[in-house]
């Protein structure tokens, strides 16, 4: 096991590095690791915040086992889905500068999307109340290569809503794809140039990017799968720039704990807006669901908690942040047969008992 406490410089919010008593550490080490082994995860980072100071980083097992690399916490990996709240946190941004309307219908600002049965909104897509489809057949291995946001939206534009806009929730990734074309359309620049420029920047992050398949990327991590004998193989292939705002995005714990502070440090977003994000969306019926706009609200390890999770080919993340106990922690997986929340709850526990020092 190895550990690294790494001081980050932000641009708009200092992440200051301190470290946990050594007892402490080894604990939650110890935790992260055991259960790295009892799922067989071939290799994972974790990083820690409390308090806006980072308090662990490390990596645990290999990131590439051909080639005996060991995860480290600058390892990259597929963020997968929590593409989705940085997307939504753009979205957002754009709404509080007056150039993004998240109640009007989607086409005020992708006018090629076609009409459909109901008027979807920005909202209802934020939400997944939208009834935009999910993935279907092959589509969520594809291997074609795109170029831009918008190109993708071929793939379900002509497709009818699953449901009325907020009579049910439905996860779908392409909805998001939607924002981000909307995103784009309405900050006059490309989808990453806004995101570049309005989150990364600002929050220090310094290794996010798209995930592309056909570039050179330092430090990438490889993906696994379990087969039917429970062999660890490589995992099926899988180009992802068929959903950069819902998928697509990779980068190392180091951007996403910096990503969690300068959230809950209120540099991205004002504080309504944070509001906004977090209240758990309401169905036709008045029902609450588990999920605001681009956030999942629904406790994690039995806490309450702000959260989103990924999960694609190679990949298996989290992004937890928890208010109550001023508290971010990210884990980050190569591994398809990863649980992640099962180490968050690792953590949570190891942190609860009291130290022998």
């Amino acid at each position: 096991m190895r550990r690294s406490i790494f001081l980050l410089s932000l641009v708009a919010v200092s992440l200051r590095a301190e470290d946990w008593p050594a007892e402490k550490v080894r604990r939650v080490e110890q935790a992260i690791e055991a259960e790295r082994l009892r799922q067989q995860v071939v290799g994972l980072s974790v990083a820690i915040a409390e308090n806006g100071m980072l308090r662990l980083t490390g990596g645990y097992g290999k990131a590439d086992l051909e080639n005996d690399v060991p995860a480290k916490p600058n390892t990259v990996y597929r963020l997968a889905s929590i593409s989705k709240p940085i997307t939504a946190i753009a979205a957002l941004q754009l709404a509080e500068r007056g150039k993004l309307n998240l109640d009007a219908p989607v086409q005020s600002y992708v006018p090629s999307f076609p009409q459909k049965q109901w008027g979807v909104s920005l909202r209802d897509l934020l939400g997944h109340l939208g009834g935009i489809r999910h993935y279907q057949g092959t589509e969520l291995d594809s291997t074609v290569h795109y170029t831009n946001v918008t190109e993708p939206l071929r793939i379900f534009a002509e497709d009818p809503l699953v449901h009325q806009p907020r009579s049910k929730y439905f996860y779908t990734t392409y909805g998001f794809n939607l924002i981000g074309a909307a995103v784009e359309a309405a900050a006059g620049t490309s989808f990453l140039t806004f995101l570049r420029e309005n989150i990364f920047k600002p929050a220090g992050m310094v290794s996010i990017r798209a995930d592309n398949q056909r570039e050179i990327i330092r430090n990438r991590s490889r993906g696994y799968a379990k087969d039917k004998y429970g062999r660890i193989i490589n995992t099926a292939l899988a180009d992802t720039s068929n959903k950069i705002p819902g998928g697509g995005l990779c980068s190392t714990v180091f951007d996403l704990i910096a990503l969690a502070n300068a959230y809950d440090s209120g540099v991205l977003l004002k504080r309504s807006s944070m509001r906004d994000m977090t209240q758990p969306q309401r169905l036709l019926d008045g029902k609450r669901t588990g999920y605001g706009l681009g956030w999942n609200v629904s406790p994690i390890a039995g806490r309450a908690a702000i959260s989103h999770s990924g999960s694609q080919q190679g990949a298996r993340t989290l992004l937890v942040l928890y208010p109550e106990l001023k508290l971010s922690i990210v884990v980050m997986a190569n591994s398809d047969h990863a649980v992640v929340n099962d180490f968050a709850a690792a953590i949570l526990k190891a942190l609860d008992t009291p130290s022998s020092a």
